[in-house]
Parts: C-alpha cells; structure tokens; sequence
C-alpha cells in the first residue's frame, strides 16, 4: 500500500472494512436473525399496503367536478400514495431493529435494511410523484446523491469532509457544506414561495365577492408575505444573523431618500390606489392629457391601460393620485352623451325637436331612464341652425363611437325623410377690381 496515491489508500481502507462487515454478518446468527426480520417487514409492508391501497385512494379521491381547497389537498396526498410500502417497511424495519438491539446488542444488517428501504423511498419519489423540472431535477441531482450516501452510512463522513472546507468571500467565511446547503434551501424555498403565491393568487381571483381592488391587494400582500418568510428562512438557514437585516433595512432607506422617490412615491400610491378601491382593473378611465382606456393590469409601479385600438399605455401609479382622471366605470353603469347636427335656416326649426326625439327614442339601447332623449337648439352658426341631442346608455362610448354612430345615422334619416336639408359650408367672396382703361 505505500506510494499509492491517499485516496486509493482510503478506499481499500473502506473496502475491507466492508468485506469484514459482511464475513460478521454472514457467520452471524444475530446477522440472520435480522435478515430474517426484515423479511418478514418487507412482506408485512406488502400485505397492509395492498389492504389499505383501495381505501385510501377512495377516501382521498374527490367527487367529480368537486373543486376547492379541500378536494386540492386530497388530490395533493393521492399523488404520495405509491409511497405507502416502502415508507411502512422503513417504519417496521425501525421498531425490528430496536428490537434486536435490545437482544442482540447490534442492528447493523437491519438497520442497513432500514436505510434500502427509504432508499427506494426517495427513488421512487423521484422518478413516478416529481412532475415538475426543476424539483425533479433536485431530485436526480441532490435528493439521490445524498440517498445513495445515507444508504451507505457514509453521509456523516461526507457532511465533516464539506464542513472542514472552508470558502472565504471577503470578511466572511463559509463552509462548503453551508454554502450547498443554502443554495439547495434557497432554490426549494423560493420555487416553494412562487408555487404558493400562484396557488394563492388563483385562490383570491376566485373570490367573486371581495372588490376587485381588494383581490388585487391581497394578492400583493401574499406575494410580499409569501417571499418575505422565505428570504428570512433562508437567512436563517445559512446561519446569517438577523440583525444584518437592520443594517440593509438602513441602506435602502437611505437610497429611497436620496434616488428612489419616485418609485417610493409610485408603490405607495399603488398601495393607496387598491386600499380605497377608487381604480381598479377594469376601468375604463381617461387620463388628464386625453388618453384613455381600460386598466388592465396593476403592479407595484404602474398601472397598464390598453386602449381601444389594442395598444397598452404604462402609467404610473402616481399620476392617479396627483392628476385629474375621469373615471367612467366608477360613476355606475348608466352614462349621458351627446350627438351635435344643423339644419339649413329655410328649416321650420320647430318642428326638429320632436321628429329627432322620436327617432333616436326607438334605438334598442336608448334608455328612458333616468330620461328620455332631449333635443336642444345651441346656436345660430354661420353656415345654419345648430341642433344637439342628448341620450343616456347603459354602458361607456369609447373612441371607436359606438352609440353616437347610430344615433346621427338616426337622425340623418328622419331629416332626410322629412326633405330637411343638412347645410354644408358657405363662403361669399366679394371681388373688388380696377376699371379696365378705356
């Protein structure tokens, strides 16, 4: 063995301490005692799991169509169920093991058992209940490893060789061992953090009674809530005080103070925006310098309009607060509109009112309520007699003009049934010349 490299060294060291190990256990009869024992909790663990396997998938199936967080969680523990035998084996092999090393004074063979079984756990684990990418990949290249090293009974061994090498970024010094153990917690953590918060976030859109500002605000609070808890567990994990978090708590309110305020001031006003319920997704608002249309999505910093034509306008949350905005779809759901026309001045103007009324009365979205259609005179203009009719209709007209379009068709063809002429632009232009000489 001299002149071999120490690796080479530690491995036959470990080799024949195996080969040892099993010689003790062969000549043994505490050894086939054990075998025998755990024999007997494998094929128990085979009988209750298939007597129990039908019940338990009855009792945790749903009833069709049945969908709520009760039938979710019952689902969510079905998936497990392939795990049912090889868990009660480890259970068994555990109560055998003490059993035998209360007589016998050792257990390794069915403690070894023990470890095979919750081996083939976390094996099946793995490749039949991980759907997901990332957590199956985990799986493979995380959960297994350290399966393999547990079953071994060499994952202590592995856990002191990480420990003792040590990684220095900086001032601080971590060991290997923590440096894997918090990438691993913090990859779960927040993938389990974006699982919950989606999870969360269908649960709250489902809530067809709260107001759609309190949805919106609930879903932000479990999103600050949910990644919150994870970053503090984290921290918690790597073995990182706490109290640092004072410090960065500082700093960044240093850099609100000096160049965040605008993106403080646009959270805030998020914040103040969903609490009163005075904006919400779905309005159809206008903006003070003339843009509008519907919200249809609110984050922390702006609020995203998408306006008739299909385009989505980013607006900041502040300009909600500090700007006039018009919003149609708080007011209720009932609007009044006006539709301008003119006639020629040979018109017998008394007669307009009522002809228009009663024809934009018969339109089918024409309410009578809170008032019927009202035909006003507004001016004697240059060109003819200037008319306007006012209507109220259920709904909101947006820039593709979607009432009024129909009801100035209306009038144009009660004006034209009557032979009322609809004037057009006049000028009269006087020419002053120069008498031609003589």
């Amino acid at each position: 063995m001299d002149g071999q490299p120490e690796i080479i060294t530690q491995a036959m060291g470990y080799a024949l301490e195996g080969w040892e190990m099993a010689q003790g256990w062969l000549l043994s009869p505490a050894a086939w005692s054990q075998f025998a024992l755990l024999v007997a909790a494998y094929l128990l663990a085979v009988l209750i799991s298939r007597r129990l396997a039908p019940g338990l998938t009855r009792l945790l199936t749903p009833p069709a169509g049945q969908d709520n967080i009760l039938a979710s969680a019952r689902r969510s523990v079905l998936i497990f169920l392939p795990l049912l035998m090889p868990l009660l084996a480890y259970g068994l092999t555990g109560i055998g093991e003490s059993v035998t090393r209360s007589i016998f004074g050792s257990g390794e063979v069915i403690a070894f058992g023990k470890r095979l079984f919750l081996f083939l756990a976390a094996r099946l684990f793995v490749r039949d209940i991980l759907s997901d990418p990332f957590l199956r990949m985990l799986g493979r290249f995380v959960l297994m490893p350290v399966a393999i090293l547990y079953l071994f009974g060499l994952l202590e061994v592995a856990n002191a060789r990480l420990a003792a090498i040590s990684v220095n970024l900086g001032n601080i010094s971590f060991s290997l061992l923590a440096l894997i153990r918090g990438a691993v917690s913090g990859a779960l953590l927040f993938w389990l953090g974006r699982w919950s918060h989606t999870q969360s976030e269908d649960y709250i859109k489902r809530q067809e009674e709260l107001r759609p500002a309190t949805r919106e605000l609930a879903m932000k609070a479990s999103q600050i809530v949910i990644f919150g808890a994870a970053f503090l567990l984290l921290m918690s994990i790597m073995g990182i005080d706490l109290t640092a978090i004072a410090v960065l708590g500082g700093a960044l309110g240093v850099g609100i103070g000096l160049g965040l305020q605008q993106i403080a001031a646009n959270f805030v006003s998020g914040v103040i925006l969903l609490l009163e319920g005075q904006t919400t997704v779905g309005d159809y608002v206008v903006l003070d310098n003339g843009e509008e249309g519907t919200i249809f999505k609110m984050t922390a910093r702006a609020a995203i309009l998408e306006t008739i034509d299909g385009r989505w306008i980013v607006v900041p949350n502040e300009d909600f607060i500090t700007s006039r905005v018009v919003n149609y779809s708080d007011a209720g759901t009932r609007h009044r509109y006006e539709a301008a026309f003119s006639v020629s001045y040979e018109t017998d103007i008394n007669l307009i009112p009522e002809m228009v009324e009663a024809a934009v009365r018969q339109l089918p979205f024409i309410l009578q309520e809170p008032e019927g259609p009202e035909c006003e005179l507004k001016a004697f203009a240059d060109s003819g007699v200037e008319f306007s009719v006012e209507y109220w209709v259920e709904g909101i007209e947006d820039l593709t003009g979607k009432y009024r379009s129909d009801v100035l068709f209306a009038i144009w063809n009660v004006l034209k049934a009557n032979t009322i002429e609809i004037p057009y632009p006049q000028r009269v232009v006087h020419h002053k010349g120069v008498n031609p000489p003589s």
